[in-house]
């Protein structure tokens, strides 16, 4: 199978480092080309399923003006800055945001967030054997408040539809996939 080709990028807004949005002419396998094809240019992120020694999970329960009103239970997560690798801002997302650092850490992949459009890719990681080092020194501007579940919560909470982020449900899927698959 052949890939999609850019002919070229026009950037048409650019609102921060955050979001970008582009026109990319493209040229199709069979030759046809497209203008003005819709990019999204996003900052890649993490987001991190962090278990401790005793087989609790740390996650956040949290609201999230993307998800409207009510709440969401949410891993940790963050962009990766420039320079800096996904393992790296998992470490400092996971310390920044909780206070804990984790002896394991198991890449779960990483994935587009959009495969037509862009988006960011997410990265997605597993921390094991986390464990409370120092205070949170988050600056979200969501009100959050710590959790930790037993396994069976979690997955409880996945199935029912409590993490409202699809890189949230991936991330918490692959963590306790991984975990059942060596056990």
């Amino acid at each position: 199978m052949k890939s999609w080709k850019t002919l070229s990028r026009r950037q048409v807004l650019r609102r921060g480092k955050f979001l970008t949005l582009e026109d990319h002419d493209v040229e199709l396998p069979d030759g046809r080309v497209i203008e003005g094809w819709p990019w999204l240019v996003m900052p890649d992120y993490v987001n991190v399923m962090a278990e401790t020694p005793d087989g609790e999970f740390v996650c956040f329960r949290q609201t999230k003006y993307a998800i409207g009103e009510g709440t969401s239970l949410a891993p940790v997560g963050g962009y990766v800055e420039p320079g800096e690798s996904p393992v790296a801002a998992a470490r400092r997302e996971l310390l920044e945001e909780t206070g804990y650092e984790a002896a394991k850490w198991i890449s779960l992949g990483s994935y587009v967030a959009d495969g037509n459009r862009g988006g960011g890719t997410a990265h997605l990681f597993l921390a094991r054997d986390a464990r409370k080092t120092g205070m949170p020194g988050s600056d979200d501007l969501e009100d959050q408040e710590l959790r930790l579940l037993k396994k069976r919560e979690l997955e409880q909470a996945l199935a029912a539809g409590e993490f409202k982020v699809l890189s949230w449900c991936a991330n918490v899927a692959l963590a306790l996939l991984h975990i059942d698959r060596t056990l």
